[in-house]
């Protein structure tokens, strides 16, 4: 059963706002401080996905990482739990940058009933897999980013 009110922000931005570039290429490229409100009763875990899908080779995972415990808030610079390969070949964060103009940045949370079997490395399909029938609840956050520097 999921719960309506379970929510996913920030401190660092609003929801549909300007992620700050302390956060992306262009600054340090730290994961921005997460805070999550009403997790599900019976979480046992949360699973969280960031992506871009306006990259110009299709969507463009920056973060998969998963068996974080179900606290109130991710602090930022802090690698959570087991982390997936990102799009581009390495775990962790991979801050945004996009290469031309503005991109949305959607970071997707999930309230699980269980912790994952699930080897660090493994790919957002395998992810994805994992947390099917184990969802108590989800959320969503959306930023925006556009580079500032010419590299």
């Amino acid at each position: 059963m999921a719960t309506q009110d379970f929510s996913i922000g920030s401190k660092a931005f609003q929801h549909e706002g300007q992620i700050p570039s302390k956060y992306t290429c262009d600054g340090e490229g730290i994961n921005p401080p997460l805070q999550f409100q009403n997790i599900p009763s019976g979480s046992v875990s949360l699973a969280l996905i960031v992506e871009d899908p306006d990259a110009p080779d299709g969507t463009y995972d920056h973060w998969l990482v998963w068996n974080i415990d179900p606290a109130e808030e991710i602090p930022e610079g802090i690698q959570p739990g087991i982390s997936g390969n990102n799009s581009g070949g390495k775990t962790g964060y991979h801050p945004p940058c996009p290469p031309d103009g503005e991109h949305r940045y959607f970071f997707y949370v999930y309230a699980l009933d269980a912790r994952l079997h699930l080897d660090a490395g493994a790919d957002r399909s395998a992810l994805e897999a994992a947390i099917q029938g184990h969802i108590l609840g989800n959320a969503e956050l959306m930023g925006r980013y556009t580079k500032q520097s010419t590299q």
